[in-house]
């Protein structure tokens, strides 16, 4: 049988991404209430926090934005916020505060939003 792919527009796609990175803001949120609570756990928590909930908000900005230049700006902003999010996962495993294996899934939807958000770029 031939494989059936499902073709959406942009704005259905827009919305299905506003909501995955949602969801990933709430991800994010709760990996980082597991941090220890010291000085530098706490700076960690709250890097980690701003940049994985922003990309979202940032998603969300830029499908209204005024013109071109804002959108792409703004896509470029959770292009920078996604790579953030990855640099604090690897500094949470590094100091073998979480294992690769508790941030993984994370880490790896922080990937693909990555690609996606580089792609829209681009284009």
């Amino acid at each position: 049988m031939p494989k059936v792919t499902k073709v959406i527009d942009n704005k259905e796609f827009s919305k299905e991404l506003e909501k995955r990175t949602r969801k990933f803001a709430v991800r994010i949120i709760q990996v980082s209430h597991t941090l220890p609570n010291t000085p530098e756990g706490m700076v960690v928590r709250n890097q980690i926090r701003k940049s994985g909930t922003s990309i979202g908000a940032n998603y969300r900005e830029a499908n209204r934005a005024r013109s071109k230049a804002d959108f792409r700006n703004k896509i470029k902003i959770c292009e920078s916020e996604a790579s953030e999010t990855q640099y604090w996962t690897e500094v949470i495993v590094d100091a073998k505060w979480l294992s690769w294996e508790n941030v993984k899934p994370e880490y790896d939807e922080c990937s693909e939003l990555l690609a996606i958000f580089t792609s829209i770029g681009k284009k």
